[in-house]
């Protein structure tokens, strides 16, 4: 374990000081994107779910508050994981350094995943020695099915048929994992532009919503004495969403739903202690991306005298549900 991480420290101090040069990739260079492919897949899954976590609840109709009243809601929130993204494939031909230990194809754990026993193998050219490399385990992942975590949120009615809305949840440690999440959303009605607009007709409204999202995963420590420790990967996004949003009122019941897109940034950071730390977390930045999930909402309310409860369930890659408590003021 000492060596490979060594390595991968060498590695990363080398490129970094030469992020100019035009050379021919070293083994270490090679090593390093062998590294960078694994933390690629380990983290991949925990980044799109973010879009369907951070965009949950936003609203749950299309009429908009009277002008000046106030929504104070708490979510209870839960993303569900499918087996597909619990686990990636890998085989030999994906590195140019490491090879799986004793096989030429095998299944790893993404951070969602479970415990692996999956190890890799191989040896670098680094000044004029040939470095073996054994012994170095994939990362196991927190074996969760399912996430689920609270937030708070506040809408007020506007003028001219609009609502803004704000979420916050600040870190919240929950099974191994750390939430937190902030939030502005806009809702604007569209049916009071028609003639037909009392309060059980068809309502339509455009709803754009903006979402910082962060989640922090444990893993079993990657440790080189007095170099580096590595125990925990954090994935943020920046979450743009809009959406057209459709509701129709029965009485005390209401029902709705809604399609959009979700535009996510990315970004990942290893967590962890000493002086090679910025370092790596400098080289992550190659593995930054953004991504654009499509996304369908359906859900109902129930409207009680001072409140409702809404529930919500959102569909694509994953499949995210959240239940609000409404108190109207």
């Amino acid at each position: 374990m000492k060596n490979i991480t060594k390595i991968f420290i060498l590695g990363i101090i080398s490129i970094s000081s030469n992020l100019t040069a035009q050379e021919e990739q070293t083994d270490i260079d090679l090593f390093v994107n062998d590294m960078l492919f694994l933390a690629d897949g380990f983290a991949s899954p925990a980044s799109e779910s973010a879009a369907y976590q951070a965009t949950a609840g936003w609203f749950t109709s299309a009429r908009a508050l009277e002008t000046w009243k106030v929504d104070i809601s708490v979510h209870a929130n839960g993303i569900f994981v499918p087996s597909s993204k619990k686990e990636f494939t890998i085989n030999n031909n994906d590195f140019n350094i490491l090879q799986i230990t004793g096989d030429d194809r095998a299944v790893i754990p993404t951070a969602f995943g479970t415990e692996t026993d999956v190890q890799f193998e191989g040896e670098v050219e680094y000044g004029g020695q040939t470095i073996p490399i054994s012994g170095f385990d994939a990362i196991d992942g927190i074996d969760k099915g399912a996430l689920v975590y609270p937030f708070a949120q506040v809408s007020v009615g506007l003028p001219y048929g609009t609502e803004i809305g704000v979420r916050a949840l600040p870190a919240m440690e929950i099974d191994g994992s750390e939430f937190s999440t902030y939030g502005v959303g806009l809702k604007h009605n569209f049916s009071q532009y028609f003639r037909f607009n009392n309060e059980e007709d068809l309502q339509v409204a455009a709803v754009l919503a903006y979402n910082i999202f962060d989640v922090k995963y444990d893993f079993d420590p990657i440790s080189v004495e007095q170099v580096v420790q590595l125990s925990q990967i954090d994935v943020s996004a920046n979450v743009w969403m809009a959406e057209v949003l459709a509701s129709k009122r029965y009485e005390n019941f209401e029902i709705f739903g809604a399609l959009g897109v979700a535009q996510s940034d990315f970004e990942y950071e290893f967590g962890g202690s000493g002086v090679a730390l910025p370092i790596i977390n400098n080289e992550l930045v190659r593995l930054n991306d953004k991504e654009a999930q499509f996304k369908g909402d359906i859900g109902f309310n129930l409207y009680f005298n001072k409140f409702k409860i809404s529930t919500m369930a959102t569909a694509g890659k994953f499949v995210n549900v959240n239940l609000g408590l409404h108190f109207l003021l």
